[in-house]
């Protein structure tokens, strides 16, 4: 069934509604390059304590918002449905970013870091404005998106590591994890994961 003009131009006009919303929440995730800066500035024991300091700050907003159900005015427009009763996904990406410093080295924990914000930001921002390929079995997963995530994750990670086996695996780590999880929070999830195997990966290479 053809659409008409008007049914297209409203079909237009809300997906790029939905673009925009999801620009301006994702652009909030940039705050990951600040991050990223104080750690290689002001070094590993201050980042901790600061991300810390911000985590329970943002735990006392999160205790308002949803056990008194308080509507903060403009940032509450911006949490998704599935985020109205429960922790934000700011919460699982700041602890994501703790655990990822604490644990993994500098370069590592960097790029960890940025492929969950930046990574997932190419996957919505590509997958919402020029998906056509969308993949069995996997609601709201459009080829385009994935194929960008990898891309953006894989610069990302030659640019901490300069190693393509490294970067490649990392990429490849938190791409999977972000186009195949749907109930558990993937702010927490790609930090970990693609650490993980960087920082193994990484061991192996320089041990051999």
């Amino acid at each position: 069934m053809r659409l008409g003009p008007e049914e297209v131009k409203m079909l237009s006009h809300i997906q790029n509604s939905i673009f925009f919303k999801e620009f301006f929440r994702k652009s909030i995730h940039f705050v990951s390059l600040f991050i990223v800066i104080l750690y290689y500035y002001f070094g590993k024991s201050f980042t901790l304590n600061f991300l810390t300091l911000v985590l329970c700050c943002f735990l006392v907003i999160e205790y308002f918002r949803v056990e008194k159900e308080l509507k903060i005015p403009i940032v509450w427009k911006l949490y998704r449905s599935k985020e109205k009763d429960k922790l934000s996904g700011n919460i699982y990406f700041l602890i994501g970013s703790i655990i990822a410093i604490s644990i993994f080295s500098k370069e590592v924990a960097s790029a960890a870091i940025l492929m969950t914000t930046f990574g997932d930001s190419a996957a919505a921002l590509i997958g919402i404005s020029y998906g056509k390929r969308w993949i069995r079995s996997l609601p709201d997963r459009a080829w385009e998106g994935v194929i960008s995530e990898y891309l953006v994750n894989l610069a990302i990670g030659y640019f901490f590591l300069s190693n393509w086996v490294v970067a490649i695996i990392m990429a490849s780590a938190a791409t999977i994890v972000e186009t195949l999880t749907y109930k558990l929070d993937d702010n927490l999830l790609i930090p970990l994961f693609s650490g993980i195997v960087g920082q193994i990966v990484l061991i192996i290479y320089i041990s051999l």
